[in-house]
């Protein structure tokens, strides 16, 4: 590939002036012959249609900077460009086969020009290349796209946003080359919350962040067992992690569920049980509302990066990809587990589960939910904490849950396929 490209780790966050050049960029306003540059166009635009797949080439005079973007609504796969003319193009002149709709090309702003393919269903970049002809300096760059889940296709989006330069070959992969649900096994981050130098409640000497690790690992040792998951932990020591790291953990592992544990303190010791909470812009009570307020405070004095600001700024680019598909997987999982808690006579809430504006939830294509597993300002579930017993019939529920989550989600690829 073409030398002086620079790639970035692909995050969450995006930051806010490329979000919105990329707002700008849809509406494409600008024809194809304003659209100069350093290289040209060298020989005809082609598109091939194979089974399942789309192939384009595009043949330049030379190597210029270059960058693979999806958006929906609908589905589109674009390729930016950096410097490269358009003249004389005529997207209409390029059959269309397949899963494509439309072809064209406009203006990204900044010296940036863009290639639009217009799908009829959600395709993302099973391999994108750009080679250069060591004596002539010309260039093609390939790409083939492959069909993708909308979850997937959610994936592939954020994490193609989230870089500035030709995505490197994990990016590309990423979303292609996982079997669906069922598969394989399910993928789980398990999120300890706090740690370091956020030790979160403290009760008796007792730390929240030094329950959540040893519950984490505990349920991390029971999923693994099983044979049916694989585990990632978010921390597996005392040390602190932003809450912009711990969705990163979600995001670059491809996590099928991400789950928050925590065992807070409130005020008015009055709450008692195990409590799910899952992502809402608003909170469904006071203890709710309290609770995401300290969460995310506790992460600004730690040294980490707050979210809370940023759902305005991300949410139409990113959050809105998987939104139709992610909401409702959340909603199930959260059933499937409150279902199987409560199954086990296991002490849960009197509203098992919330909602709140929880920053740690938001990531953007990863079902997500917080389980506040007891209280340590409750007597009764402190005493429930430190019994060992007690966690294990825990940890068999969750597992349990997940297993009837999985379950439910391969039905529900099964009716997407019909």
């Amino acid at each position: 590939m073409a030398q002086g490209w620079r790639r970035l780790r692909a995050g969450f966050l995006v930051p806010v002036a490329f979000v919105w050049a990329l707002c700008m960029a849809l509406a494409l306003p600008a024809p194809a012959q304003e659209l100069g540059g350093l290289a040209r166009l060298d020989g005809a635009v082609t598109l091939e249609a194979g089974w399942r797949s789309l192939s384009l080439s595009i043949p330049m005079t030379q190597a210029v900077p270059w960058r693979t973007r999806l958006m929906s609504d609908p589905p589109r796969a674009i390729v930016d460009f950096r410097t490269l003319d358009w003249t004389g193009f005529e997207p209409a002149s390029v059959p269309l086969l397949g899963e494509a709709v439309a072809l064209r090309v406009g203006n990204a702003g900044g010296g940036w020009s863009r290639l639009v393919i217009e799908l009829n269903r959600p395709m993302g970049f099973a391999q994108a290349g750009l080679a250069t002809d060591q004596e002539t300096g010309a260039a093609v760059l390939s790409i083939a796209l492959s069909p993708l889940s909308d979850t997937s296709f959610a994936a592939q989006a954020s994490a193609l946003a989230a870089t500035d330069g030709a995505p490197g070959p994990n990016v590309l992969r990423a979303a292609t080359d996982r079997l669906p649900l069922g598969q394989r096994p399910t993928r789980v981050v398990l999120d300890p919350g706090h740690g370091g130098v956020d030790p979160g409640a403290i009760h008796e000497g007792v730390t929240e962040a030094s329950i959540t690790l040893t519950f984490a690992r505990e349920l991390a040792e029971a999923l693994r067992r099983t044979g049916r998951y694989e585990v990632v932990l978010t921390r597996d020591n005392d040390t602190f992690i932003s809450l912009e790291g711990r969705i990163t953990v979600a995001h670059s592992t491809q996590a099928d569920v991400f789950l928050s544990l925590h065992a807070d303190a409130l005020e008015d010791g009055q709450a008692v049980g195990a409590t799910l909470y899952t992502l809402a812009q608003s909170a469904t009570d006071a203890a709710g509302a309290a609770l995401a307020e300290r969460h995310d405070r506790d992460d600004m004095l730690g040294g980490g990066v707050d979210l809370t600001g940023t759902d305005d700024a991300v949410a139409s680019v990113l959050m809105d990809l998987a939104r139709a598909e992610t909401g409702p997987a959340t909603d199930r999982l959260a059933r499937a587990l409150v279902g199987a808690i409560r199954g086990a006579d296991l002490r849960m809430h009197r509203h098992p589960w919330q909602q709140a504006a929880f920053s740690v939830l938001k990531s953007p294509s990863v079902p997500s939910a917080l389980l506040e597993i007891g209280f340590l300002s409750s007597d009764r579930d402190r005493e429930r904490l430190r019994d060992r017993a007690w966690r294990t019939s825990m940890e068999q529920a969750l597992v349990g849950g997940l297993d009837a989550w999985v379950e439910a989600e391969v039905a529900q690829q099964a009716l997407r396929l019909r």
